[in-house]
């Protein structure tokens, strides 16, 4: 039970000294915390959550990222064999170059690819796709982080797209497009692998024709695969975006 506190005093009442006792109200309780007990015992509590918490939030992105690379191995590895399983681009080829040099698929093993088919007698279609096709090479080349890409056109127009048709033709692109011949039936069996169509139109008076054939740019991996195409409505930033993004996330087949 608390106490009540008590003040003595002497008080003149009527002439006569008397004392007096005035009650107070008791003081108020107070607990005081040794700092050195209690406050050390809180922050080691502290420390200690602390410490399970990290623990346990490392354990759980640990086991994330577990999960995520795995998923990761299973999607490459899905592609990867819908890649062998495509038809395009998995034969060779043996072409003649505007050098007359001998080319085969395996000379651009290990290079990325933009590969156009088409005639040097096209009046637009093709020299338009080609300048696109220079235009993306050349915007490439300005990122040093990227690996140089080669162009490649091949005709389907052998014959009159001999060498010295297409040294003159290449003249107008870019310095490294290469530019492939050879016989009928080697053009035909380079364009069968990639599905290009193409189909010689009836001759005028003066012995002219068009071809009418496959439009299309296509991406060939390092490792010889199609991997992607762009057709006549994809701009040269669309296809610089597309090629930057397939470079920077590819895996090879060792890989």
């Amino acid at each position: 039970m608390l106490g009540l506190r008590c003040i003595v005093g002497d008080v003149v009442c009527g002439g006569l000294l008397r004392r007096t006792c005035l009650r107070l109200p008791p003081l108020p309780q107070r607990c005081f915390l040794s700092e050195g007990g209690s406050g050390s015992s809180a922050r080691l509590k502290l420390r200690t959550r602390l410490l399970v918490s990290l623990l346990f939030g490392g354990s759980l992105l640990a086991g994330w990222r577990f999960v995520y690379l795995e998923k990761q191995q299973r999607q490459r590895q899905i592609r990867l064999d819908q890649l062998r399983k495509v038809s395009l681009g998995q034969g060779t080829f043996s072409l003649l170059d505007q050098t007359g040099r001998r080319r085969t698929k395996r000379d651009f093993l290990g290079r990325w690819v933009l590969l156009y088919f088409g005639f040097t007698h096209c009046p637009d279609i093709c020299p338009e796709e080609l300048d696109k096709l220079s235009s993306a090479v050349t915007a490439l080349d300005q990122d040093p982080l990227l690996p140089p890409v080669q162009p490649l056109f091949i005709t389907v127009d052998p014959q009159r797209d001999d060498v010295p048709a297409l040294a003159r033709y290449v003249q107008d692109f870019h310095p490294r497009l290469l530019a492939l011949t050879g016989t009928p039936e080697e053009v035909q069996h380079a364009g069968r692998d990639y599905r290009v169509y193409a189909s010689a139109g009836p001759k005028d008076d003066d012995g002219d024709y068009i071809v009418d054939h496959t439009v299309l740019i296509y991406l060939v991996s390092p490792d010889g695969l199609f991997l992607d195409y762009y057709n006549r409505s994809k701009s040269e930033e669309k296809i610089v975006e597309s090629v930057k993004n397939h470079i920077r996330n590819h895996k090879g087949l060792d890989q």
